[in-house]
């Protein structure tokens, strides 16, 4: 029994170890993630900006001066207290308008991750009291996203890298010393390492989210009793449409249920990632996070919370959707395939650590997607990432 135990074990740390290192897991759930904590930040920003100055700029009511003794307690910091000056705010301003923009295009997204994630922490800092609840989720994410590969797909980095991996072709690739294929082997081991774990501490985040959230709910007695939604229907606060709140608040039965099934679903998300039942349970989730935007008008909040549950979706969903789009184009006739295109945005090239050819060998490319037709490339898209977003090596459905 021993025995037994020891290699169980070592089974165990040797599955922990290749999922860590071996490739890059979940790339289109953090190219998700961006795109979409990018396009959120972006929205927000120009929806605000008849009100920047008020909420962020020197006519704020909550002033420099009162940011400068918050910052001494909290430790936090903000680019947008070096100075005072209305220029230096609107140059700031715009430079976070164009920073969210690139990076949810996705054009260098090493150093845009970097930015927005400065631009984030600044702007979450300068009025912490301004803003409502959906601005820590973001910031969060904003800040894990700088240790994810999130650019390697659906990116102007990806169409720049398949771009060039069209124009090599079959070029040997020039002959490496040893140690500079050992230098390269370790930075891509490095790179992967990193954004397996950010991705993993995503996905812990939203976890300990949802259960926190459903335990501390458990503990209320309106939420107990049925009737939390209801007093949170009829707060001024949060109604964005009176006359909406007050028509849903007249079937107290649909509201007790609606109550305790989000209690229950908090409660339990943590548990139900490890088979499919989380399919129906983040449809639920969707559903809920709609609700709340329209009747308790938290659009900014819901957006995250959305966008946050994408993580938990595989690949091979995000892979085949291109391949859904085209197929349904194609029986309306609104799509042609474009004359001598062979890659796709469904082509998933090669995520593991590049061969090393031999001295009487040519190297092959890691992304030779752009030789195959449209078909093949949606076919191998589908298949390659087939792990879940969650990076979980058990479940393989």
């Amino acid at each position: 029994m021993t025995g037994a135990a020891h290699r169980w074990l070592l089974d165990k740390i040797g599955a922990l170890r290749a999922l860590l290192t071996d490739r890059p897991i979940s790339l289109y759930a953090a190219s998700v993630l961006r795109i979409g904590y990018g396009l959120l930040y972006l929205s927000f920003l120009l929806r605000e900006f008849p009100h920047r100055d008020e909420i962020w700029g020197p006519g704020s009511p909550w002033t420099p001066a009162l940011a400068q003794q918050l910052f001494a307690q909290t430790g936090w910091n903000s680019v947008l207290t070096l100075s005072d000056s209305r220029a230096y705010f609107e140059l700031c301003y715009v430079m976070a308008v164009v920073t969210s923009a690139l990076f949810m295009l996705g054009w260098r997204t090493r150093a845009m991750s970097v930015l927005f994630a400065v631009v984030v922490s600044s702007f979450h800092a300068r009025s912490i009291f301004m803003t409502d609840g959906g601005d820590n989720l973001i910031l969060l994410m904003a800040l894990y996203l700088v240790l994810t590969a999130c650019g390697r797909r659906w990116s102007l980095d990806a169409r720049r890298n398949r771009l060039k991996a069209a124009r090599t072709g079959d070029t040997p690739e020039p002959t490496r010393s040893l140690y500079a294929r050992q230098l390269r082997d370790a930075r891509t081991t490095l790179t992967t390492v990193v954004h397996n774990c950010g991705i993993l501490v995503i996905a812990a985040q939203v976890c300990f989210l949802y259960g926190s959230a459903g335990l501390y709910k458990v503990q209320g007695s309106t939420w107990g009793g049925g009737t939390a939604l209801h007093y949170a229907l009829n707060l001024e606060l949060f109604q964005p449409w009176p006359a909406l709140s007050h028509f849903v608040d007249e079937y107290p039965m649909l509201i007790a249920i609606a109550g305790y099934v989000t209690v229950l679903l908090q409660v339990a998300f943590p548990f139900v990632l490890f088979g499919k039942l989380k399919y129906p349970v983040l449809t639920v989730l969707l559903g809920m996070h709609i609700g709340i935007a329209v009747l308790l008008g938290l659009p900014l909040f819901s957006g995250a919370m959305i966008i946050a549950d994408a993580v938990f979706l595989p690949d091979r969903f995000y892979a085949f959707l291109p391949h859904l789009w085209r197929r349904a184009a194609q029986r309306t006739g609104t799509w042609r395939p474009a004359p001598g295109r062979a890659a796709s945005f469904a082509s998933v090239p090669s995520q593991g650590r590049p061969a090393v050819p031999g001295p009487t060998h040519r190297a092959v490319p890691a992304q030779k997607d752009t030789t195959q037709d449209t078909t093949q490339d949606t076919r191998q898209g589908a298949a390659q990432d087939t792990r879940p977003a969650t990076g979980l090596a058990s479940e393989q459905s």
